[in-house]
């Protein structure tokens, strides 16, 4: 499960982004994220702290495995800078918007175009030309409904 997210991220998106890893780990869900501050830290680190504890994956954009947020389980140095995106998508079976930025439309691009189910958080709502949703975009209140969104509903 892809949370993706800016690289910054205020209190409130932050904690958005908490919530949501704590929700997957309690689904026993594997975490994968971008590895970096913001959003991803912060959804590696409710994952972590969740009782019973998450496991979480970054997909770094560099080459330096130190370089990843203190709250991953893994740290995988891809050296593939942005395009580390695509793969981020493609390796996940749903994926979490939390925010957005122009990069996070980007993932959220990927992960239309991949056919990926997609909840998006606290971030930007997608029209067509009609003034309709786009297919496969769904927007969540909150994030035990982002995580149901994607996952389906909690036994």
């Amino acid at each position: 499960m892809a949370v993706i997210g800016p690289g910054t991220a205020d209190p409130q998106l932050a904690a958005l982004a908490y919530q949501v890893g704590a929700e997957l780990a309690a689904r026993g869900a594997v975490l994968l994220c971008g590895g970096l501050a913001g959003v991803m830290e912060a959804a590696a680190r409710g994952a972590r702290e969740a009782s019973p504890p998450g496991r979480s994956i970054g997909l770094l954009p560099g080459t330096d495995r130190s370089a990843g947020n203190p709250y991953l389980d893994h740290a995988l140095a891809t050296g593939l800078g942005e395009a580390r995106d695509g793969a981020l998508v493609s390796s996940a079976d749903a994926v979490i918007a939390v925010g957005c930025n122009p990069g996070t439309l980007i993932e959220i691009g990927y992960a239309l175009t991949r056919e990926r189910p997609l909840a998006v958080l606290a971030g930007w709502s997608v029209l067509d030309p009609a003034g309709e949703p786009v297919a496969g975009f769904r927007v969540a209140r909150t994030p035990a409904e982002a995580v149901a969104l994607v996952l389906g509903p909690a036994d």
